[in-house]
């Protein structure tokens, strides 16, 4: 049997609580399915209040053992988890591939980028150093240090079912924390898989544990009084709701949301690279990107050009089967979602935009009840147009014409998403302009999806994020984690004590 035909058989997936799987108390269930080919491959057990009640009092019950773990046995187990993932590249990117139907370079790639993070996470001990002022007063020492929130939650979207968790788990783990993951619905089955590595590599049960749940289960775990942290990446509405709940009940948060993400071409650059790169990131993954391409912002001279070379390569994409080793594009997460992509381009025709390449019927043999659409450029897109105010999320690069760079930073500012941003230019100066004036967290020059290495942060602005620190990096140490400041006397016995009615200053 091979792998394709054993992820096609409908499985049961399980909760992972306290160290072990668990169909868990609730009755409710949920098709997963395979966009590739429509067909129903799993049943998902949804969570009820009494396996969210048994997860959390796992996790705090551990979040105090692991605590008190010495840094130096931390690290022995992120290092070992890091290992343990990579050997099991494959098979989580089947898992990834059989769910969300990216293809299999593109998952691989995705777990790689997760494996950055925990590589970062393993050299833990240098970001939770502290400082130390000696003889601040006479006899008097400060120090600082920072210690975990307890017990924090993921919930993680379906478009990166392993990078996601890898950027949050890792770094909650690593800081001392207790993880709750709950992962999206609709490609659930890679979670299970880190959750049997962490065990493999020596993490102590409840440290780690995923819930599989809908909407009932994302409020338990925001309101829930044990839960301290939430770390959120899903679309900006939801993303504002888990921000207001979660902060009203007084837990930290970092919720990134949507985006539209823009890529200003100017008439003197590369154009082929530029076409290249920006078809690689308006088409990898059938668009499903936080950080993909959908606006082209084609300045001046550039525009005519550069859609014959889009154009050109759009249509030469091949969209097949993710397993398939041939496959560049695979297929949209979901019938509705597909059924929403074709109506954007369709209300965009009616509105004026020129369709340059129609990807709606696109159809794969021998795949006929998979969830396709074809890539799609639409040329002279307006402002107004749905095609531009909405985030897509779907395999559809939307083409805007501007006179100037300064006309393509001003339309970047006034969009209310501020995620991500590219320019492609042979001018330093022009780079450098873009790159102080437009307000977006994560700039590329010259590189279309600019997420950043896993020793920065990444997070957007605007409507992209809520919360006041991003994700993973040096700002996700600091979100999972809180500062104590000591200040210390040791008198010598039988000296004057020093103690005064007054303020006490330094001296």
């Amino acid at each position: 049997m091979t792998q394709m035909q054993t992820v096609e058989q409908t499985l049961t997936i399980n909760h992972f609580i306290n160290g072990a799987e668990t169909s868990g108390s609730g009755t409710r269930t949920q098709d997963v399915f395979n966009p590739a080919t429509g067909a129903i491959t799993g049943e998902l057990r949804l969570a009820n209040r009494e396996d969210l009640e048994n997860a959390v009092a796992a996790a705090k019950a551990a979040s105090r053992v692991w605590n008190d773990i010495s840094l130096a046995k931390r690290t022995a187990v992120l290092f070992a988890f890091r290992e343990l993932v990579a050997a099991h590249t494959e098979e989580l990117a089947v898992l990834v591939t059989a769910e969300h139907g990216k293809v299999l370079a593109d998952a691989k790639g995705e777990i790689n980028r997760g494996l950055e993070v925990v590589e970062f996470a393993c050299g833990i001990p240098q970001q939770l150093k502290g400082d130390y002022s000696d003889q601040v007063s006479t006899g008097i020492d400060v120090f600082s240090f920072r210690q975990p929130l307890g017990v924090v939650a993921g919930i993680t979207p379906f478009n990166f079912p392993v990078m996601v968790p890898l950027w949050m788990a890792p770094m909650a783990i690593a800081t001392g924390n207790a993880f709750i993951l709950k992962p999206s619905e609709r490609d659930p089955s890679a979670s299970l898989l880190l959750a049997r590595l962490w065990k493999e590599a020596g993490l102590p049960d409840g440290v780690f544990q995923v819930l599989h749940g809908d909407k009932e289960t994302v409020d338990g775990l925001l309101t829930h009084p044990d839960i301290d942290g939430i770390s959120f990446v899903g679309s900006t509405p939801v993303a504002r709701y888990v921000h207001e709940t979660a902060t009203a009940h007084g837990k930290r948060v970092q919720a990134l949301g949507g985006a539209k993400n823009h890529a200003i071409v100017l008439p003197d650059a590369d154009l082929d690279n530029a076409a290249d790169h920006l078809s690689a990131a308006a088409f990898g993954s059938a668009g499903e990107r936080c950080m993909a391409i959908s606006v082209a912002v084609a300045v001046g001279a550039a525009a005519d050009l550069l859609v014959d070379k889009v154009t050109e390569r759009a249509t030469a994409i091949k969209v097949a089967n993710g397993m398939e080793p041939d496959a560049e594009m695979g297929p949209i997460i979901t019938q509705a979602s597909r059924e929403r992509i074709v109506q954007i381009v369709t209300e965009a025709e009616k509105a004026g935009a020129a369709l340059v390449v129609d990807g709606r019927a696109l159809m794969v043999e021998g795949h006929e009840e998979g969830f396709w659409v074809g890539p799609t450029v639409l040329d002279h897109v307006k402002a107004e147009m749905s095609a531009y105010t909405e985030e897509i999320f779907g395999p559809v690069l939307a083409v805007v014409r501007v006179d100037t760079l300064e006309d393509g930073i001003r339309l970047i500012n006034a969009n209310p998403y501020g995620n991500g941003t590219a320019i492609f230019t042979s001018s330093g100066a022009a780079a450098r302009l873009f790159q102080r004036s437009v307000t977006v967290g994560m700039i590329g020059i010259n590189v279309p999806l600019p997420v950043p290495v896993a020793y920065h942060s990444f997070g957007g602005w605007k409507a992209s994020f809520f919360g006041d620190k991003h994700i993973y990096g040096p700002e996700g140490v600091s979100f999972y984690t809180r500062g104590k400041v000591v200040t210390s006397r040791w008198p010598e016995p039988k000296q004057p004590s020093g103690a005064s009615y007054n303020f006490p200053s330094n001296s």
